[in-house]
């Protein structure tokens, strides 16, 4: 099966999350995208993030309807600062083709990822890009210490030398932020449309970002 795996803290997950999600799904014919939420992200301060176990009920909440959509609470089981090797490996065990979604942003910092370069030996990557991105090549998508295991195929396309593939994507910008969706529901703005109906519902439930 061809997994796609996305994580991050989805403090709260929104619609720019689910439409890049399925815009991947397709265009890579997934046949699942797992959201995996974080527990503790390395570059985050934990005292500003939400429980996780009411970050995974609004992310079951917000993908039940959607078949290729799953939500894997791996990272929250295991405890402790969520090191992505650590997922990528278990996942490993259960599938055979895996493909690590996330953004450009995230990525030009993976050197900073703890064991990042033994990541790149059990998962393909799917980079995100924004319509405004334009195609960087291999000098500046790669961190040096990377740059020789790397091939160029072509201008969205490079191959590891472990035989895994790294993908430019462009996906659909969707000018929405978790941080943003967390300002505005603390001046009491409405959050409708950016998130989905069963998120809302949570948030107004658990009256959460508003201090």
């Amino acid at each position: 099966m061809r997994i796609g795996l996305f994580g991050g803290t989805f403090d709260p997950v929104h619609i720019g999350h689910l439409r890049v999600a399925e815009e991947i799904r397709e265009a890579f014919e997934l046949e699942r995208v797992y959201f995996i939420p974080a527990n503790i992200p390395p570059h985050k301060n934990i005292q500003l993030i939400t429980d996780s176990d009411i970050r995974l009920k609004m992310i079951k909440s917000a993908v039940r309807d959607n078949k290729y959509l799953s939500v894997s609470d791996i990272e929250l089981k295991r405890k402790g600062v969520s090191y992505s090797i650590d997922t990528v490996k278990s996942f490993e065990k259960r599938f055979k083709s895996l493909y690590f979604i996330m953004g450009i942003d995230a990525f030009y910092e993976i050197d900073t990822w703890y064991d990042y370069k033994e990541i790149f030996n059990h998962t393909n990557f799917i980079v995100m890009l924004r319509p405004m991105d334009r195609k960087p090549g291999a000098s500046d998508v790669f961190p040096n210490s990377l740059k020789t295991h790397i091939k160029k195929i072509d201008d969205v396309r490079f191959q590891h030398s472990s035989g895994n593939m790294i993908y430019l994507q462009q996906v659909t910008q969707l000018d929405i932020s978790s941080t943003r969706i967390r300002e505005n529901i603390k001046q009491g703005k409405t959050t409708r449309y950016i998130v989905p109906k069963t998120v809302e519902k949570i948030v107004r439930e658990k009256g959460l970002y508003r201090t």
